[in-house]
């Protein structure tokens, strides 16, 4: 917590790479690491999508955390016998203290784990998608789409980077500023960061370019938990995302592209922040709504053109080990 009573996220990561060469740390090879996610959490969400859109389930093998977590560590307890049938483990600090005894940080997913050794890799989650949009491309699926290509990256930066600010840290900011000062001035950023995207939205049906970028993946895992958590349980109350029309039909339209949707499970989005985060909901109850259903109605954003996949293609189903349930 830093003064005044802001939240300030410890972004201390494990920062090895795993790259084609393995110049960098590790090299990528198939079948040699699990991806741990847990369907809760934002950040590993955009790891979850960027594995689907490049075909990757069969040479990066899943690990799904429970929503449910104390103070020590994610934990597998949704899996036979509370662990990980992989790794073996209960808890995700297992892994970080095989990597380094005694992990001083937060136990945070998306975690890459080294099968053969039970170490975590890497954590770092902003690497982590961009290197499995590149690094891994000996082993994607055909049609895999480019999702930072060269011509826009400056423009995806500086996107990714305002939405990170303002709006994927920013929710937090306001669930868990401690002074009203703080949480006054995060709502301020956050409001007025969706204002200008609300804007840039209505006149283009991507962030960047005519594709889907980098950029669509991190700012989708807040919008797809807004409406059902951060808007009361972290006070971002001054309107719901069903109230934005372009930020709306957006998400919609994320939603229902293949690689994003279904990804997500909003029953362990809700009980991960409804019943961990107990200084904000002390009584641990989960709201019922809202209705998720509405995700699937139609949102009309082929007319302003654009090609979400470019040259490529949409990815096939999920497997069947990974599939979540669908909305009801």
């Amino acid at each position: 917590m830093a003064a005044g009573g802001a939240f300030e996220r410890d972004r201390s990561y494990l920062t090895t790479r795993i790259t084609a060469d393995g110049r960098d740390g590790r090299p990528v090879e198939a079948g040699r690491y699990r991806l741990v996610i847990a369907r809760a959490c934002p950040w590993a969400n955009r790891a979850a999508i960027v594995r689907r859109l490049m075909g990757l389930e069969g040479v990066l093998s899943l690990g799904v955390a429970g929503p449910l977590h104390d103070e020590r560590s994610w934990a597998f307890h949704r899996d036979p016998g509370g662990r990980d049938p992989v790794l073996g483990i209960e808890l995700l600090r297992e892994a970080y203290e095989r990597r380094q005894p005694g992990y001083p940080h937060g136990i945070t997913v998306p975690a890459i784990v080294d099968v053969p050794s039970g170490e975590v890799v890497t954590n770092d989650f902003e690497r982590i998608t961009l290197d499995l949009g590149s690094q891994w491309r000996a082993h994607q699926r055909d049609g895999a789409p480019e999702l930072y290509p060269e011509r826009w990256r400056d423009e995806i930066d500086e996107v990714a980077d305002a939405v990170y600010r303002d709006v994927n840290d920013g929710v937090y900011q306001c669930g868990f500023a401690r002074e009203q000062g703080a949480y006054d001035e995060a709502y301020a950023r956050l409001w007025g960061r969706l204002d200008a995207l609300e804007e840039r939205l209505a006149r283009r049906r991507y962030l960047v370019g005519d594709t889907l970028t980098e950029a669509d993946v991190r700012l989708f895992p807040t919008l797809v938990r807004f409406d059902a958590v951060y808007h009361g349980h972290f006070k971002c109350n001054r309107q719901k995302l069903t109230e934005m029309p372009a930020l709306w039909g957006y998400a919609r339209d994320l939603f229902q592209t293949p690689g994003f949707g279904d990804t997500i499970d909003f029953d362990q989005i809700k009980a991960h922040y409804y019943v961990v985060h107990h200084a904000i909901n002390p009584t641990g109850i989960v709201p019922r709504g809202p209705d998720v259903r509405a995700w699937l109605s139609p949102h009309g954003r082929e007319a302003l053109g654009g090609r979400p996949f470019g040259e490529g293609t949409p990815p096939g189903p999920p497997p069947a080990s990974e599939a979540v349930p669908p909305l009801t």
